[in-house]
């Protein structure tokens, strides 16, 4: 199982990068940039590449309405190359909020661009010519929609490798089952090892039956913050208000999918009330609604013998690749936690 982590992006990027090259000595395997709607996450990624030299990088996550599907295999196969074939292309469809509210397009057909782009970014980086008609993209542009001068073409560089690893994040039924069934890892979030079967076990099966084998395995990507320690179980409470954001506030009443989620794990009444008092602004009121569970579960808080037994539940269920985001209050502390995970992983 490998170990990632996640770098934060709502500030102090530069000084995080600098202690970055220590956990990669400690064995961090793949480091995770997000976008949402702050600085861009492919500068911030550039740097990373300059600044390590083993570790493998990815966008965790780049939306999929912002950029066209050409600008996205360009991305990727740029920062492949300044990587020395170390980056992952992660993708996902993110919500209405902030694709019609941020960046003013529709947000529509989420399933269907996300199948066209992955295809349409194979083409590019195999140096293909492209030629695309699909319902969603078309390429080159037919002369009824534009000058007709458009021309079929194919990318100027040789990209390091044709096959780029695609990672989709989805929690939704068809979406999972899309992610199974044509691209090389899934990052779920708010990963519960015991109820994962009961909520996508269908939708995985579905997808791989249809999977191409050349793929190889799905590369399963479980999120947990992470403590250890007889005094760490505290900790877990970090995690509310956070929780509570994404079932309460991350989308409107009925296009809330982390809100679907957690009625899906079976938590149908805290998360309406979650909601309606998160989006009454009562945060706080809201936090203290989130099940104790969850954040138990979903963590890497505790005593050591906790943690193992809550990574080898990570495993057993299926995940490959471990996100942790290591709660300690000094660069000395996150990275000997990093050390420890990386040890405890590699003994399972």
């Amino acid at each position: 199982m490998r170990i990632g982590m996640a770098l934060n992006y709502a500030g102090g990027f530069k000084e995080t990068v600098e202690e970055l090259a220590d956990f990669e000595k400690a064995g961090l395997d793949i480091v995770y940039v997000a976008e949402a709607y702050s600085f861009d996450a492919v500068s911030q990624l550039g740097y990373i590449a300059a600044k390590t030299e083993r570790v493998e990088i990815a966008s965790g996550i780049l939306n999929i309405y912002s950029r066209t599907p050409t600008a996205l295999a360009q991305t990727a196969a740029g920062l492949d190359y300044v990587s020395g074939g170390r980056f992952t292309l992660g993708i996902g469809a993110s919500g209405p909020q902030v694709i019609e509210g941020f960046h003013g397009v529709p947000y529509t057909a989420p399933l269907g661009r996300t199948r066209e782009i992955i295809e349409i970014c194979r083409t590019v980086w195999r140096r293909e010519t492209l030629r695309h008609e699909g319902r969603h993209y078309t390429m080159p542009l037919p002369p009824e929609r534009g000058t007709g001068l458009g021309k079929p073409l194919k990318i100027i560089n040789h990209p390091v490798r044709p096959d780029i690893p695609v990672l989709v994040a989805a929690i939704g039924p068809k979406n999972v089952e899309l992610t199974a069934e044509i691209a090389n890892g899934w990052e779920p979030i708010f990963y519960l090892p015991e109820k994962a079967a009961d909520v996508w076990g269908a939708s995985l099966a579905a997808g791989k039956a249809k999977r191409d084998p050349a793929l190889g395995a799905l590369d399963v990507v479980g999120q947990a913050p992470l403590a250890i320690g007889e005094d760490a179980q505290g900790f877990l409470e970090f995690g509310r208000p956070m929780a509570a954001l994404y079932i309460g506030g991350m989308g409107a009443k009925g296009r809330n999918f982390y809100n679907d989620l957690c009625r899906r794990y079976g938590w149908e009444k805290e998360a309406e009330e979650i909601q309606d008092l998160y989006l009454d602004g009562k945060k706080d009121e809201a936090a203290a609604k989130v099940p104790y569970e969850l954040l138990e579960k979903m963590s890497l808080i505790g005593p050591e013998g906790h943690v193992r037994e809550r990574l080898a539940a990570m495993k057993e269920s299926g995940v490959t690749t471990l996100n942790v985001t290591p709660v300690a209050g000094d660069h000395k502390s996150r990275l000997a936690l990093v050390e420890k995970v990386k040890e405890m992983a590699d003994g399972l």
